[in-house]
């Protein structure tokens, strides 16, 4: 069976989200994590991405990937990223491009037949909304929270309103980097 694997950025303060509100239609990027974008940064996000042959997403961080991602080619992450299929859960998209397909029906049950299908681990960026399914129903089988050296002060915050019972994890494994980035893999109890 294939493994879920989630992987989300946090700030110390528990902020995930990497946007402030803006007066116009959309939010201004803050870009509190890209100080800490290095060469260790990068080759754990590959490893991730190596270790996946599809991505699982919410539609937030669809339709934020595909405006950043969509249009980079020529280097071998976002070639990668770009050719792999992505399965995009939402309630308001009726269609996808990039190599996506949106997820039709029950949520849990679509997640849990693509973990049975032959192949590599399915990787899931960002943690949002798709979560509280995904956590009620025990699809994920990997947390990396990626924690920042920061303190943003406002923002969304991880499982923020996610609205499930209390859920215990196990560390499974640290990962340092120089930047001062700590990943925490959390699997399952």
């Amino acid at each position: 069976m294939r493994k879920l694997i989630e992987s989300t950025f946090v700030s110390l303060d528990g902020i995930i989200d990497d946007t402030r509100p803006s007066t116009a239609s959309r939010a201004e990027p803050q870009h509190w994590g890209q100080p800490y974008w290095d060469g260790d940064h990068a080759g754990y996000a590959q490893k991730l991405m190596d270790s996946a042959d599809a991505l699982l997403l919410g539609r937030v961080t669809y339709q934020g990937f595909v405006e950043a991602w969509s249009a980079r080619a020529g280097d071998p992450g976002a070639d990668v990223m770009n050719a792999m299929p992505k399965y995009v859960a939402s309630r308001t998209l009726t269609e996808t491009t990039w190599n996506a397909s949106l997820i039709k029906g029950d949520v849990a049950e679509e997640v849990a037949k693509l973990k049975e299908q032959p192949g590599r681990n399915i990787l899931k960026w960002g943690t949002g909304e798709l979560d509280r399914t995904l956590v009620q129903h025990g699809l994920v089988d990997e947390f990396h929270f990626w924690y920042f050296p920061v303190i943003v002060g406002a923002g969304k915050h991880l499982f923020e309103g996610a609205g499930f019972d209390t859920t215990h994890l196990k560390l499974a494994d640290v990962d340092r980097f120089d930047s001062g980035i700590v990943v925490h893999i959390y699997v399952p109890k």
